[in-house]
């Protein structure tokens, strides 16, 4: 069986089609979001009792402050937790990377010259400039001129080396 490729309109195709399908489950589940919300609050929250006089309406009002102080107070408390969780968390993670060490990169060999060592040495701001090479004592390379007689005896350095030869031979 051959694999064919798919072709860049149907795969633009079907890119749409999947996403129209997500678009109506997002659509969907929001509505069911809503629904579980309202019977959420219909059971744990009846509708308040407005009937009775002043009295009674500043009594309810002041139970409802005192449950929004608690909800409130048990927020922050959460909000503080959350808090610390995350500092402990960032301070593990900073942990974790000291114990694992930095991965330091390979060192790459750079030609550099005397100058730009001691500036990198001694800093930007100290200009050093230094002439190494003209301290050093010119030397001329003298050439030794040999005698031509000694060119043609070449026969007696030849038997020379032979008796060196066997004298460290017979030791």
């Amino acid at each position: 069986m051959s694999e064919k490729k798919m072709t860049s309109s149907r795969r633009h195709h079907l890119k749409s089609l999947i996403l129209q399908i997500a678009q109506n489950w997002i659509e969907a589940e929001k509505k069911e979001n809503v629904a579980t919300k309202e019977a959420y609050m219909a059971e744990h929250c009846p509708a308040p009792d407005m009937s009775g006089d002043q009295a009674a309406l500043m009594e309810t009002c002041k139970k409802l402050q005192a449950v929004i102080d608690r909800i409130d107070e048990e927020r922050y408390d959460i909000a503080a937790k959350v808090q610390k969780a995350d500092k402990e968390i960032e301070d593990l993670n900073i942990k974790v990377v000291d114990l694992r060490g930095v991965k330091k990169p390979a060192l790459k060999k750079v030609r550099m010259s005397a100058d730009s060592m001691l500036q990198a040495l001694l800093g930007s701001k100290h200009k050093v400039t230094m002439d190494l090479r003209s301290n050093l004592k010119q030397v001329k390379k003298e050439v030794k001129e040999e005698p031509t007689e000694a060119v043609g005896d070449w026969r007696k350095n030849i038997e020379d080396k032979a008796d060196r030869k066997k004298m460290f031979e017979s030791s």
